[in-house]
């Protein structure tokens, strides 16, 4: 009797041991699923069970990633009331309907589905959908329930954004209050069904960002979301439904788009399995002019003209010009002239921008554009028109009436807007398009009459200037260089004759423009100023090296123009321009996660190891700064600017000069002060730009009223008093790595120490920044404080012989 109580008992432990362990992506009306069990999907890529979300103890039934290390909740079943004890217990009905007890008795959330089963099983699938259907069904995706239906903050593959016109879904995300707590907080995102159709995001009642009018291949405020090289979008919009949904290209990618209760409120995420991380690449807003009604009715942002970023629409004047004139565009614009719709009005087409809000629209898909004109002349009420293809096949109309609010200038691909004005104004663009079409035939033909005449005088001159050039850039040390040369009169077409409209900026050398080669192929130029300091051998010099530099985090010189006293380097073209730009700008900064400026640092690290160690000569670039990292597409480092650039031969570290050049705030102490540099004196500067990146602020006039300090000595004493992370700032603390973020400050005290010979090298800082390993205690920084500011922002010079130097402060020359 005793052996048979054993056995039974044996045989029961088995049993429930089995429950709790083997994992399953079902659950019958028969069976439960308590605290400490989940449910894993068939493929394993998916978890169902509780958790406590960051430091809570409240207890939440939701879904997650289940194989990745870091604990990923993608949807949440009762965020609204949570569970403060370990009792939860999930349910299946008979009826189908899915109860959350607590106690076995209360229920804290359920499903409200009318639809019956004769045998209802609850999934959860493979995409992360967990659903009802029943299991006599032959068509297993009849659901009588989904959880896509009920989202929370997370958007998945194949979920639907938008409503369901037949039974009243709407699919519509909120963002979790806090970390700690998933209940709703006031951030929201949808469509938005009044008018013509878009994506909205909503802070409260207020809308926070839209998406613009969709256009087949992706919305107006971002032509080209319709497909990449991850993801393929579809917007659909029908009479049953209207949704925006996204599916990957390879099965094997895990992303996910998160609404954030933050600034950045709409991102992408990517998981990187490399890193073990979590990439995030698409934040909405993008800038400044994501942000709903930024330049009032009828007004255009562009982002591209901070700071004066809102202008008035074409045949509109500032309604308060005061207000304007002082940054206050609440009040907007409004028509130059009266219109008279009996008379007669005109229209005016705008370019490349983000449609107006579709709230006052009226929308047929069936008109062309020419009937969709003639509609919206014969109403008086009509402001503004344009075309669109709903179906990537198909025609549209769009109309809006009244005034036109918050319309967004892009740089390329945006929709055409056609907005309704006096007839005189259409009558004075006319005119002053006939009048500018006789002045440019006028002065082309003098141009090139006073070309010819050019040219017949200097031909006899050509072949010998050609020569000596031409030796210029052939002698021994540049024979194995191969490197495209580029006439004047192509780079000068391809940015539109240098056109201001085309200026990135302007370094210590000159300016830089944008271009466009005829082969479609953008390039950046750069166009010495004739008054920089930076003659041939600075040229050469810069051509030379980068030449013979190819590395990724390197910027890549594509060839040059040699003309007169024209010299000019044209480049690949970066996008996102410098790393200054969005580490110093309050608006941009928030796109640059920690886990993003880990991996620039990693790539300015490997590219100036590469310069000090890699290369085929060993390069001192002795300026690098935030401004001469430039950041391609997908915000990948590249090292730029190698006019001040060094190379020694193998067995040579360091040097001595005459003249010190470089940039007052990246400057070793012992280049600032004796003309002495090395490779460690690039060292110092990465420490500097290290601080930059993790900080926000630029070493360079950083003072605390208090205490007057630079950002090295102010990092300094944080780190004594045992308090770095408050460098970071609140941002980047909550949101980021913090044993790698104190790991960064530690390593930039490191570059940063007054003594080169304590400074690691470069191939000792990239080891340091991806190993766990003990690092050495830092010791004294060099400050490098100034009585007085420098005068010169740029200089150039010949270097002198290897002795120590004796220089008062007026040689120092910054750029």
């Amino acid at each position: 009797m005793e052996m048979a109580f054993y056995f039974y008992s044996a045989c029961c432990f088995l049993i429930i041991f089995s429950k709790a362990s083997i994992a399953t992506d079902t659950i019958s009306p028969a069976e439960s699923l308590a605290d400490t069990m989940t449910l894993v999907s068939n493929d394993g890529t998916f978890a169902l069970g509780f958790f406590s979300p960051g430091t809570s103890k409240n207890r939440y039934l939701g879904i997650w990633y289940n194989n990745i290390p870091m604990q990923t909740v993608v949807w949440v079943a009762n965020r609204i009331n949570p569970i403060n004890d370990s009792t939860g217990l999930l349910k299946i009905e008979s009826s189908g309907r899915i109860v959350l007890q607590v106690q076995n008795t209360t229920a804290v959330w359920s499903t409200n589905t009318t639809a019956s089963a004769r045998n209802p099983v609850l999934q959860l699938l493979d995409n992360g959908n967990l659903v009802v259907r029943d299991g006599t069904d032959s068509n297993p995706e009849n659901y009588l329930w989904q959880s896509f239906d009920y989202p929370t903050d997370t958007i998945l593959p194949g979920m639907k954004v938008g409503v369901d016109l037949r039974t009243g879904i709407n699919r519509r995300f909120s963002a979790w209050k806090n970390g700690g707590d998933p209940s709703p907080g006031d951030l929201t995102y949808g469509v938005e069904l009044e008018g013509s159709p878009e994506m909205v995001l909503w802070k409260g009642l207020q809308k926070y960002s839209r998406s613009g009018l969709w256009i087949g291949t992706g919305f107006s405020g971002a032509p080209n979301s319709g497909s990449s090289r991850i993801f393929d979008y579809e917007f659909v919009w029908n009479e049953n439904e209207v949704y925006y949904i996204y599916f990957l290209k390879n099965q094997s990618v895990l992303s996910r788009v998160v609404l954030n209760q933050t600034d950045s409120a709409r991102e992408r995420y990517t998981w990187n399995p490399e890193t073990q991380t979590w990439l995030q690449s698409i934040v909405i807003p993008t800038d400044y002019c994501d942000r709903y009604e930024r330049c009032g009715p009828n007004g255009k942002c562009d982002s591209n003209n901070l700071p004066l970023y809102c202008q008035c629409l074409t045949g509109f004047v500032p309604k308060w010009p005061q207000r304007w004139s002082s940054s206050d565009y609440s009040g907007g614009c409004i028509h130059s002239k009266p219109l008279d719709c009996q008379k007669g009005d005109g229209f005016i087409r705008i370019r490349n921008v983000k449609t107006p809000d579709t709230t006052n629209s009226w929308v047929s898909t069936t008109m062309n554009l020419k009937e969709c004109r003639n509609e919206c002349l014969r109403n008086c009420s009509c402001m503004a028109y344009t075309n669109f293809d709903v179906t990537r096949g198909g025609s549209g109309c769009v109309m809006w009436f009244g005034d036109l609010i918050d319309i967004k200038h892009l740089q390329s691909d945006g929709q055409d807007l056609y907005i309704r004005v006096s007839a005189s104004e259409t009558e004075l663009k006319k005119n002053s398009k006939v009048k500018l079409a006789i002045i440019l035939t006028t002065v082309i033909a003098t141009f090139f009459g006073f070309l010819l005449v050019v040219c017949y005088i200097r031909r006899s001159r050509r072949k010998i200037k050609d020569e000596v050039e031409d030796k210029n850039l052939s002698d021994k040390e540049n024979e194995d260089m191969e490197l495209a040369v580029f006439e004047f009169g192509t780079i000068a077409q391809a940015t539109d004759n240098f056109s201001f409209c085309h200026k990135l900026g302007e370094g210590g050398f000159g300016p830089v423009y944008k271009g466009t080669l005829p082969n479609g192929q953008e390039i950046a130029v750069k166009r010495l100023s004739k008054s920089s300091g930076q003659g041939p051998t600075e040229f050469k010099n810069e051509v030379r090296l980068i030449a013979k530099l190819q590395h990724r985090n390197l910027v890549r010189l594509l060839g040059c123009c040699i003309q007169g006293d024209e010299r000019m380097l044209v480049y690949e073209y970066m996008p996102n321009r410098s790393l200054d730009s969005f580490i110093f700008d309050q608006t941009k900064r928030a796109a640059l996660t920690w886990s993003k400026r880990f991996q620039i640092i990693c790539g300015i690290a490997r590219g100036l190891l590469y310069l000090h160690q890699d290369s085929r000569l060993r390069i001192i670039h002795r300026d690098l700064k935030t401004s001469n990292v430039l950041l391609d597409s997908e915000m990948n480092p590249k090292i730029s600017d190698f006019g001040l650039a060094r190379a020694f031969g193998r067995d040579q570290t360091e040097a001595n000069t005459n003249r010190v050049v470089g940039t007052y705030g990246y400057m070793a102490p012992e280049y600032a002060i004796d003309g002495q540099f090395s490779v460690k004196s690039d060292v110092f500067s990465f420490g500097i730009l290290l601080l930059e990146i993790i900080s926000g602020r630029k070493n360079r006039g950083f003072y605390l009223a208090d205490q007057g300090s630079n950002l090295i000595e102010h990092a300094w004493r944080l780190w004594k008093e045992d308090k770095p992370l408050v460098l970071a700032g609140d941002f980047l603390v909550e949101t980021g790595d913090l044993p790698e973020l104190l790991r960064c400050i530690h390593i930039s005290l490191l570059c940063v120490q007054q003594h080169p010979e304590e400074r690691p090298s470069m191939s000792s800082v990239v080891v340091m920044l991806v190993s766990c390993n003990e690092l050495p205690s830092p010791k004294q920084p060099g400050f490098v404080l100034y009585n007085k500011p420098f005068e010169a922002d740029s200089s150039s010079g010949n270097d002198g012989p290897s002795s120590k130097n004796e220089i008062s402060l007026s040689l120092l020359e910054a750029r």
